[in-house]
């Protein structure tokens, strides 16, 4: 039998790969670990409110997606500001060639991503990298799972004329 105590810990066991794996597709991979901690403790927050109708992936993808639009807003703000401070070590699990392969990757699918729409980059990423459903993607994005489910087909078709030409 789960306690009350348990309960919010296996709840965020089961959202913070969702979390995780959402922010670093939306997000610079130094910033969306930050994210992703802030989202987890948005949707502990939030719990108590959760429609009942509502799945708890779409749920936690709601969180993550308003979470991610204010850090979007937020990082134009201070995009010009200098650094305020050094790390006091290199982070041993990622040299620079392996920082540097990973931000240009980031750069092509990023690139490659314009080609869609808003609404086709967010649906392609919240079934493809986060693997929520059809229904629980329309939860998130406002619609139905058909328009999902057509919006995607018509989006990688799209991603697969783009790397073909």
């Amino acid at each position: 039998m789960t306690t009350a105590v348990e309960a919010p810990e296996r709840l965020l066991a089961a959202a913070r790969p969702l979390v995780v794996r959402y922010c670093r597709t939306r997000l610079d991979p130094e910033l969306a670990d930050d994210v992703a901690q802030e989202v987890c403790i948005a949707v502990l927050r939030a719990l108590p409110r959760r429609p009942p109708e509502r799945s708890f992936p779409a749920f936690v993808c709601g969180i993550a997606r308003q979470y991610v639009v204010l850090a979007h807003k937020a990082a134009a703000k201070v995009q010009d500001e200098p650094v305020a401070e050094l790390p006091d070590e290199a982070d041993p699990a990622m040299d620079p060639e392996h920082h540097a392969l990973q931000r240009e990757l980031g750069e092509r699918v990023g690139r490659l991503l314009q080609v869609l729409s808003e609404k086709q980059r967010e649906i392609v990423l919240l079934r493809v990298v986060v693997g929520l459903s059809a229904d629980e993607t329309a939860e998130v994005v406002g619609s139905t799972a058909g328009a999902v489910r057509v919006a995607q087909h018509r989006a990688l078709g799209q991603l697969r004329k783009a790397v073909a030409g």
